[in-house]
């Protein structure tokens, strides 16, 4: 829960269920490596369900289970911390680089 690939995949996911190609474009700078371990991390502790269909070529969407969607109203307010104290956390790390150059 601790990286900021599992909050996006988590954030993008609350849109719906999505296939790895196009969560992969909604989420720049992820690389496909990442966005599978994180995806498995995810569905590992129950919060994005796998969905495999039988076609050819075979088709799989995620998409954010019960648990999956109840993190979002804690994150959202975890996001609006974060914004709210951008301006402290940007000056104490100035302060911190003045420091110990």
């Amino acid at each position: 829960m601790c990286n900021k690939w599992t909050l996006l995949v988590v954030a993008t996911l609350d849109q719906g269920s999505l296939r790895f190609t196009d969560l992969h474009r909604q989420i720049p700078g992820i690389s496909q490596r990442m966005l599978t371990l994180t995806l498995r991390n995810l569905e590992r502790d129950g919060l994005v369900s796998r969905t495999v269909y039988a076609e050819v070529p075979p088709r799989v969407e995620y998409a954010l289970t019960p648990t999956g969607k109840s993190l979002i109203p804690p994150a959202l307010a975890l996001a609006g911390w974060a914004i709210e104290h951008v301006p402290h956390i940007e000056a104490s790390r100035q302060a911190y680089q003045a420091r110990n150059p």
